[in-house]
């Protein structure tokens, strides 16, 4: 029988043999990224696997973005810290929304109203005070929660003159008993029902773990008297809300590496579903750029994430990345 190091070097040889062994000229440059990345891998085995599936993102990045100064695209994608992660993990560990049936919302939102007035021909609700710094949900699927604290951020800032900070955390814990699942997933309704009867403090009273906890008191800082929910897939009367109300919670398809490894741009991908949505995001604002319209929209995947920590996803293009699919905004 074999020693363990003996058994460990014959299951590495057997990993590379069917992976295939890291490119050696990219040695400098995969530690330059983890350095910069602050990754810290368990044992040799998981950094040959994450190893792999960088340089298969480095030659997708390498790829794409020549494409891209021919003309073939309008946005560009870069090495950020998911690089080591495949498409599917990110789904399954950076996302958490999950298009719900009727039943399980027990929706008390209401149905917007078009407004008479038309919205400005562009905006940028961070111009304006009214939007909190990006965000990092981490390896928890709490999307929903980065969603909807970031409506009700806007318009608290409305309404008392100040912008604050609220907890994410505190949704992810308490608002279980009104459907949500903590890190596994929810919505961003529900959440706006639990506002309405206990109200949600400041992040630094309640502050984020990245994983569920024990729901606890803290001191409430924000009110929510109703939500209003939007038409499904109206880019237009989404653009009425946003330019004239404020930020938005929506959600999107995020399970393409092209907007994994989005840094900057007009994004477009015509793989990009409008029906199977599994991120909750905030649209921010929208405008265009070099002729393309676009939505501005805050992620919860940390500022090193696309464009410092947002994306510009294509406007009035059929709905791209289901953008206007699920729509709601509180009214505090």
């Amino acid at each position: 029988m074999g020693s363990p190091v003996t058994s460990l070097a014959c299951l590495l040889i057997i990993i590379m043999s069917v992976h295939g062994r890291p490119d050696p000229t990219l040695d400098y440059h995969w530690k330059l990224w983890v350095i910069q990345n602050q990754k810290v891998y368990m044992n040799v085995m998981e950094e040959m696997e994450r190893r792999n599936i960088w340089e298969d993102s480095l030659k997708f990045v390498t790829i794409h973005n020549l494409e891209y100064s021919l003309g073939l695209h309008t946005y560009e994608v870069g090495m950020n810290h998911l690089a080591d992660m495949t498409s599917e993990e990110v789904l399954a560990t950076m996302t958490g929304f999950r298009a719900p049936e009727v039943a399980e919302l027990n929706s008390t939102g209401e149905l917007a109203k078009w407004d008479v007035n038309p919205p400005p021909s562009s905006i940028d609700w961070r111009n304006k005070g009214c939007v909190t710094k990006v965000k990092s949900q981490g390896r928890c699927g709490s999307c929903w929660a980065f969603s909807a604290t970031g409506a009700l951020e806007c318009q608290m800032k409305l309404k008392t003159g100040t912008l604050q900070s609220l907890s994410e955390q505190e949704l992810v814990d308490c608002s279980r008993s009104y459907g949500n699942h903590g890190c596994q997933k929810g919505w961003m309704e529900l959440a706006f029902n639990y506002v309405i009867d206990y109200g949600l403090a400041l992040e630094s009273s309640y502050p984020y773990l990245g994983k569920e906890g024990t729901c606890h008191f803290a001191y409430t800082a924000a009110t929510c008297r109703s939500y209003k929910i939007l038409p499904s897939g109206n880019e237009l009367f989404l653009q009425q809300v946003v330019g004239i109300v404020g930020p938005v919670s929506v959600a999107i398809d995020a399970s393409l590496k092209s907007f994994q490894m989005y840094k900057r741009g007009v994004y477009y991908d015509r793989k990009c579903s409008s029906r199977n949505i599994s991120h909750g995001v905030l649209a921010a604002g929208y405008g265009t750029e070099n002729g393309k319209a676009y939505w501005l929209v805050k992620n919860s995947w940390g500022p090193g994430w696309g464009d410092k920590g947002y994306v510009k996803i294509a406007r009035n293009r059929d709905n791209h990345c289901g953008i206007a699919e699920y729509c709601v905004y509180p009214v505090v």
